[in-house]
């Protein structure tokens, strides 16, 4: 018994620290917490600050690239029409070749759903490569997308040479719904022979090809040529399947 008080005391005394010692890991919290939340607010609006600038440059560069037909529009006159400074351009772009790049990545997610948007409607996987192969064609059949997609098709191998990751990134972008559709067909059975990843890539090759030749030779483009490049892709998708040949 003659311990006791001093074990209740201790017991006691330990109970107070535990509560004194919550109560700052508490205060701690609520401070780191307003702390966190102050810091944040800040970066929320410093990221939408540079996203607001990185979007008038792409916007810049987009108009540069419609008003002049090529894919050169120099720094200076980017950031003048973006209303920018050469120190807000190179915050975000280690050189114009890199800007040039996000804006190619930037017509490239334009028009990955403008395809995916064509193919939505498709009632089978076959049309849904129809419908890529078409809307990609298109864009030399319409001069104001000749006119937005000369320069890159143009441009494609220089930019793929300096940043091979990033524009083997886009293209990939791109090719996606056509890549899942062709999957599609291949379990469906209509498509046997498919083999959608080489297939997605030997097409957007053809198709791309075909628009550098026609954005560049004179002379109109007609339904009758996208209608021919789109029958001899989906004869070459057709083909019959290596047992199938062996078989004959």
């Amino acid at each position: 018994m003659g311990g006791a008080p001093g074990c209740i005391f201790e017991a006691s005394w330990n109970i107070v620290l535990k509560m004194q010692n919550e109560v700052l890991i508490e205060a701690n919290e609520v401070r780191n917490s307003l702390a966190t939340r102050s810091v944040d607010r800040a970066l929320a609006r410093r990221r939408a600050a540079y996203e607001d600038e990185v979007r008038r440059l792409l916007d810049a560069g987009f108009a540069s690239i419609r008003e002049t037909g090529r894919l050169e529009p120099t720094v200076s006159d980017g950031v003048r029409a973006a209303g920018l400074s050469n120190q807000a351009f190179y915050r975000h772009f280690r050189s114009k070749d890199e800007f040039l790049v996000a804006v190619l990545d930037e017509g490239i997610w334009v028009l990955a759903d403008y395809l995916r948007q064509r193919m939505a409607t498709a009632t089978s996987p076959e049309q849904g490569i129809r419908r890529w192969l078409e809307g990609m064609a298109r864009q030399a059949l319409r001069p104001d997308a000749a006119e937005a997609t000369r320069p890159f098709a143009l441009a494609r191998a220089r930019l793929a040479e300096l940043f091979p990751e990033e524009v083997k990134l886009s293209e990939t972008r791109l090719t996606a719904p056509l890549r899942e559709a062709l999957e599609r067909a291949a379990r469906a059975g209509t498509l046997p022979a498919a083999d959608p990843t080489r297939d997605a890539e030997t097409l957007y090759d053809l198709a791309m090809g075909w628009l550098q030749r026609r954005l560049t030779e004179p002379g109109p483009v007609s339904d009758a040529d996208v209608e021919h490049l789109v029958e001899f892709a989906l004869g070459g998708l057709r083909r019959a399947s290596a047992a199938e040949q062996r078989a004959r």
